[in-house]
């Protein structure tokens, strides 16, 4: 059964549609996130399933139950909703344990539901008497999720709840709420701008644009078939070249490349390829093959990221591992590894 429905969802404020006919399907215990750039709707789809706004038209259903739509309209307290915005949103003046225990009725708030919930997010007992201020911000974010899970709802909807961490706490915290969501067996939902945050944390990926989701899909599948250059080029590094599809090959600036084989039956003309960083191989070089200057060179620790032209004054990306990176002005032949993406 699904643990979230959304159906053809519609909102506007005055002149300006923001939902534009939203589908979601998630399944119970699954955690999906909802990517987009600011502005393209995402987080008025989380108020719509928390409550917190009513849809034009479309409806939710949560675990079968309609609470959205159809002539219901469940305020928040009744959709056993769980909601994380954010900076997590603790109130300043009470301890962890008068924020793990808020939105419990009064004769839920034990000492052992809060001995629960604080082994949940690995947290020691001695915390409970500490505030929000005295918390490193990872801590800041498990109390949060304690307090979203303390009434047992059935679906968590997390709202940016990274965006205030440090770029170094970012992916630690949010593999911690990833395992306290499993931990629970809990439906959630995560809204993102961070790519990376939406690729390596989730179940699958809701790619938002203007108002619609225009890709749902795992995220390797994700990034590995992008429906659209606009999907590709938002998940990830890329260069798009025009070329021209012939038999599943395409010829472009850097060759005869083999195309994805979920395109190599389309017809034959032209297109534009889709060609990542990753793939591209720098060599010595050569007497054969495309050839290209070293531009610019950013160095990222492990990896940097290399920007090449090519003879014809195209431009190409690659990533290199840190042992391989070459010197700028350096002269080099190129490769393609594996197959790339085709679009009309």
């Amino acid at each position: 059964m699904s643990g979230v429905r959304v159906c053809g969802l519609t909102k506007a404020f005055g002149p300006d549609r923001v939902l534009d006919g939203v589908d979601l399907d998630i399944a119970n215990g699954e955690i999906l996130a909802v990517l987009g750039p600011s502005g393209c709707g995402k987080t008025t789809v989380l108020r719509v399933i928390a409550g917190f706004l009513s849809p034009d038209s479309g409806a939710v259903r949560l675990d079968g139950t309609v609470v959205a739509g159809d002539g219901t309209s469940l305020p928040p307290q009744r959709r056993h909703v769980g909601y994380v915005p954010q900076e997590g949103a603790l109130f300043p003046h009470l301890d962890v344990r008068g924020n793990i225990l808020f939105g419990l009725p009064r004769r839920e708030r034990t000492q052992q539901r809060l001995t629960e919930m604080l082994d949940l997010a690995e947290l020691p007992a001695d915390v409970a008497s500490s505030y929000p201020h005295e918390l490193s911000g990872g801590q800041q974010q498990r109390v949060a999720l304690a307090r979203a899970l303390a009434p047992r709802p059935q679906v968590v909807l997390l709202d940016e709840p990274f965006s205030s961490l440090d770029a170094s706490l970012r992916l630690s915290a949010g593999r911690e709420v990833v395992r306290l969501l499993r931990a629970a067996g809990t439906t959630a939902v995560l809204v993102t701008h961070d790519q990376g945050e939406a690729l390596s944390l989730a179940d699958r990926v809701a790619v938002m644009r203007e108002g619609r989701i225009v890709q749902v899909d795992a995220p390797a599948d994700l990034y590995r078939n992008p429906v659209d250059v606009g999907v590709a080029t938002f998940v990830g590094g890329a260069t798009l070249l025009p070329a021209t599809l012939r038999s599943g090959t395409a010829a472009c600036a850097l060759g005869d490349l083999a195309v994805n084989p979920r395109v190599q039956s389309s017809p034959d003309g032209q297109v534009t390829v889709l060609v990542r960083p990753e793939q591209v191989r720098l060599l010595p070089a050569g007497p054969s093959g495309p050839h290209a200057d070293v531009k610019e060179v950013a160095f990222f620790g492990s990896y940097a990221s290399v920007s090449l032209r090519l003879r014809d004054g195209v431009r190409v990306a690659a990533r290199v591992p840190a042992v391989l990176v070459p010197v700028v002005g350096a002269s080099v032949t190129l490769e393609v590894v594996g197959t790339v993406g085709v679009y009309r």
